[in-house]
């Protein structure tokens, strides 16, 4: 009787496991994105970055979100904006329109990944950036 019980018990908490974690929510990826311009005049750019998302399967709304600000041509917002997005605990941000919000996102932070298209012009090394900014090469 005994064994019996045992195998009950333990079929009973794998169960319980698999359903409680079948009740946990999914994490939801949070994406921080910095332009220096706005979202009128990055029309095109935001289309490619949404689909360039959606090709690695996240997609805005439904697995993923984006936390926009925009800086409306007006550099010295960008360092207030870059730490609205580190407040808002993004998980990694996209700094679009030339070094700047990449440089005011890395003022605001050291541990939130930071992706530019700049940043051949703000890390040493694609291949050792030696700091949590990386970024692209767009030809």
């Amino acid at each position: 009787m005994r064994r019996r019980e045992l195998i009950l018990l333990i079929g009973g908490a794998a169960i319980a496991t698999r359903s409680a974690r079948a009740q946990q929510p999914a994490w939801t990826p949070v994406i921080g994105f910095l332009g220096i311009g706005s979202a009128s005049g990055f029309s095109d750019g935001l289309t490619a970055f949404r689909d360039g998302l959606r090709s690695r399967g996240f997609v805005d709304g439904q697995n993923a979100a984006i936390e926009y600000r925009w800086a409306a041509g007006d550099a010295a917002r960008l360092p207030v904006l870059a730490a609205e997005l580190v407040q808002a605990r993004v998980d990694v941000i996209a700094a679009s329109g030339g070094p700047l919000p990449a440089l005011a996102a890395e003022d605001a932070t050291r541990t939130i990944p930071i992706v530019s298209s700049s940043a051949a012009k703000v890390v040493a090394s694609f291949a050792r950036p030696g700091a949590n900014v990386t970024g692209v090469v767009i030809e």
